[in-house]
């Protein structure tokens, strides 16, 4: 497997096209990189009239793109899409060795080389209308290691094309977007290189009236944890014309105990020109409390294999704390605990409670109402 490709440089260029839709041709390349694909590729499926459109892809011939629309859509083996977030192989889809005997399998996927694909539902508009993310495995069937990997990028990928379509970089006016980002109910802030705020969303402007973990000082957006908000000043003092701006994603808590994560994400020149505030704005914060509801668990466990007491101990850990707290809410002795979060942290490939944090909030939409 070639996974040359590091995470946390591959979210970053997720991200940026989450701001500049463009940049997705440049990240199916890295996906594939990171995987260790023959060819990756995003594209659409109506599950209803069996159609497909490829919007992004690497690897793969243009022909056979071109093929994939006009014909070959209606006989690949997805024709019921899996759940949302939900890593699928082709055996998981159909029977393998009938697979192989069809039209799919022989007349698209054999010719390039090919023995198995996995599929990924990103976004969902609709129950049979979905926009996906297929890696084709080359001349080895998809294996565990592959899976994982995909299911890292999963929860950023589906947050970035939703904020693509929520944005509409090419339509969206200054007042249009203004409107969209004031119906988010999550805390939306457009801050310039001193991290002065250019532009708050309505649920921005109730998180500073709270005057809690976040506030407002002479314009200027500074969090009350000393860390943190030293943190987020060296983040955007690493360049004052914003190019130096980097993503991140910064662990917080409010004076009650509950737990909030703050998304940056740089603004591209193009991104910052949409905004209207072009002259300002070099990074959008999205700020939002951190939770697993019971779809969002049920996920990170089905994607990470955990088990469901490996589950209560990582949403233990994001609702009230470390290891301590964690073992009273559960009743449960701390050596049990520490047992648990050991294999959390192996199965999730983190070492950190503030990166199991970080995880759970990516499983759950930073846009949703």
């Amino acid at each position: 497997m070639h996974g040359t490709s590091k995470l946390s440089d591959l979210i970053e260029q997720i991200y940026d096209a989450a701001l500049e839709p463009a940049l997705w041709n440049d990240v199916v390349v890295s996906i594939n990189d990171f995987v260790g694909g023959h060819a990756c590729g995003i594209f659409s499926k109506d599950s209803s009239s069996q159609s497909g459109l490829t919007h992004y892809y690497c690897g793969a011939d243009p022909h056979y793109i071109q093929l994939y629309s006009q014909t070959y859509a209606r006989f690949d083996p997805l024709t019921t899409l899996p759940p949302l977030g939900q890593v699928v192989s082709i055996p998981d889809l159909v029977n393998y060795d009938e697979y192989r005997g069809g039209r799919f399998y022989q007349e698209w996927l054999r010719p390039q080389g090919c023995v198995d694909a996995a599929n990924v539902v990103l976004e969902q508009s609709s129950s049979n209308c979905a926009v996906l993310l297929t890696v084709l495995s080359g001349a080895r069937m998809i294996d565990d290691e592959r899976r994982r990997r995909i299911a890292q990028i999963v929860p950023h990928a589906h947050r970035a094309l939703l904020v693509n379509k929520t944005i509409g970089l090419k339509q969206s006016e200054a007042a249009t977007f203004s409107d969209t980002l004031d119906g988010l109910s999550t805390a939306i802030f457009l801050v310039d290189a001193a991290c002065r705020i250019v532009h708050a969303n309505t649920a921005g402007h109730d998180m500073l009236r709270a005057d809690d973990f976040l506030r407002s000082i002479n314009g200027q957006l500074i969090a009350r944890d000393v860390r943190s908000n030293q943190t987020l000043r060296e983040v955007f003092a690493e360049n004052a014309n914003a190019p130096g701006v980097k993503g991140l994603a910064l662990p917080l808590t409010a004076h009650d105990g509950e737990r909030y994560v703050v998304h940056v994400l740089p603004l591209t020149a193009a991104a910052r020109t949409a905004t209207g505030k072009a002259y300002k704005a070099v990074a959008a914060l999205f700020v939002r409390k951190v939770a697993l509801d019971s779809p969002s668990g049920e996920l990170v466990a089905r994607i990470f294999e955990l088990t469901p007491a490996e589950l209560r101990v990582l949403l233990a850990i994001v609702e009230v704390g470390g290891v301590p707290e964690t073992a009273a809410a559960l009743g449960v002795a701390e050596t049990t605990v520490k047992t648990h979060l050991h294999r959390v942290f192996s199965k999730t490939g983190t070492s950190r409670q503030a990166d199991l944090v970080k995880l759970a909030a990516g499983f759950s939409s930073p846009l949703a109402n």
